[in-house]
């Protein structure tokens, strides 16, 4: 059984190649790129296991290649090598996402040694994400990558089940930031094409005159820098599944196209005449509305029914209750081992700020709220002046909008998602509202919500 693919980033072909030649007789495979740009056309066309780059490159270096790795969502362990005596650089780079570093020239018994570590890492890392979403699964507080235990996720996970078996195309709505991309790979993760290739396009951060080389892939020669053959999305996800993020944003022109695909599995590469057959499971997302956006004909009728097959539509976090105090824990506990900080939690009166903002940005802003607060709390708790929002309880008084809401139904929710963040402490839960503790009691009762819900 072969060895991990490696890619080596490196302007100095001797280096790159030297390192090829020491790797291959180890059994590994490898891939080699000159900069980070032609990096990142390597990782789109066959996603290496680990990267080892060099720090100072043309067009793009190194610690550029880690953040557009990172922009991108890409997990790719990597490796930064750096120049004896440069060691802070090296350091930085990790900080910015590195596994580890070396210095040049490179010792090669030590680069086995890192190289061996690394993958012993992530391997230990997939092991325990892959525990952590069984107990999930089986306490009914996730899904694969999904996390929540609301009542509008259960109604998402009881989806994902129901058609992950199914060759349908599938169409996932909501807000952005709701995790719409990790409702694709579950679906990928749970149905028959779990082994096969799971590949990702966003459609709205490329322009119109490279979405479609992305999708079909080109032959050399069809346009000005197409110096090579490329094979394009479409066609490494054959035998698996290809999900188009932001779909709404396509041209006309590509709709076309893609219509073809949904409906016979063929299409031709920019600038060329053999016609390709697929078979690939398309998964679909967006957060627009595609019925309002073919009524305006900015999309195509008979595509959006070709999408729609199947329809799943994401909760924002604003209405997924208690949902946000676990995701938030779940970050807390990722980005404190990313910076070795010792955090334990979040004091009540920021579990009662997390619980009473609206999340315009959904899970994403969530998560980079936590970050940020792990990055400012020097103690064992986060406090709530560490959560980089000003705080809005659901009250007339500049709390959150609830499109339709009465004074009361706002009151209510301002009551009972305080009750959740300080562990149902109806005393807690005055002090942070401003209120006596018996006028909760009372509403309480009105709301018809059982009394051993609730603590003193």
């Amino acid at each position: 059984m072969s060895k991990t693919r490696i890619l080596v980033v490196d302007d100095e072909a001797t280096a790159r190649n030297g390192l090829a030649k020491l790797l291959e007789q180890e059994g590994y495979q490898v891939d080699l790129a000159a900069d980070g740009v032609e990096a990142l056309a390597s990782v789109s066309d066959n996603a290496p296991g680990l990267i080892i780059s060099d720090l100072k490159m043309p067009n793009m270096d190194g610690m550029e290649l880690l953040r557009q790795l990172r922009e991108r969502e890409i997990e790719i362990p990597t490796i930064v090598a750096t120049a004896f005596g440069e060691v802070s650089t090296a350091v930085a780079a990790m900080r910015a996402g590195a596994e580890d570093y070396l210095t040049k020239p490179i010792d090669f018994d030590a680069l086995l040694l890192v190289v061996e570590r690394t993958l012993a890492r992530q391997e230990i890392k997939s092991e325990a994400e892959n525990l952590r979403r069984q107990l999930r699964a089986r306490d009914k507080e996730g899904l694969e990558g999904l996390l929540g235990a609301s009542p509008a996720m259960q109604r998402v996970y009881q989806m994902v089940r129901q058609v992950s078996g199914a060759r349908a195309t599938v169409l996932i709505t909501g807000e952005s930031g709701t995790g719409k991309g990790e409702v694709a790979r579950a679906l990928h993760s749970l149905g028959p094409r779990k082994g096969a290739p799971f590949v990702s396009l966003h459609c709205a951060a490329l322009a119109e005159s490279l979405l479609e080389s992305e999708l079909f892939g080109h032959e050399k020669g069809s346009f000005t820098g197409a110096d090579k053959k490329r094979i394009g999305r479409i066609e490494q996800a054959d035998g698996g599944t290809l999900f188009l993020d932001e779909i709404g944003e396509i041209p006309a022109a590509t709709q076309i196209k893609l219509l073809r695909v949904l409906q016979e599995r063929t299409f031709e590469r920019v600038g060329g005449n053999e016609t390709i057959k697929v078979d690939v499971r398309v998964v679909a997302a967006t957060n627009k509305n595609l019925a309002e956006e073919v009524r305006e004909h900015r999309f195509r009728e008979d595509l959006y029914y070709r999408l729609n097959v199947v329809h799943i539509d994401m909760p924002p976090l604003r209405q997924r209750g208690n949902d946000v105090v676990l995701l938030a824990e779940h970050f807390l506990r990722h980005f404190a081992r990313e910076n070795q900080r010792r955090i334990d939690g979040f004091s009540d009166d920021a579990r009662a700020k997390l619980v009473a903002h609206r999340w315009p940005g959904n899970v994403r802003e969530l998560e980079n709220a936590i970050e940020r607060a792990v990055v400012f709390t020097e103690g064992e708790l986060v406090e709530a002046e560490a959560l980089p929002f000003d705080a809005a309880p659901a009250t007339i008084e500049g709390g959150p909008r609830i499109p339709g809401a009465t004074m009361a139904e706002l009151e209510k929710h301002a009551i009972l998602a305080t009750l959740d963040a300080v562990g149902g402490s109806t005393s807690r839960a005055a002090e942070m509202l401003d209120i006596s503790a018996r006028t909760i009691q009372y509403r309480l009762h009105e709301y018809g919500v059982v009394a051993s819900r609730t603590k003193g």
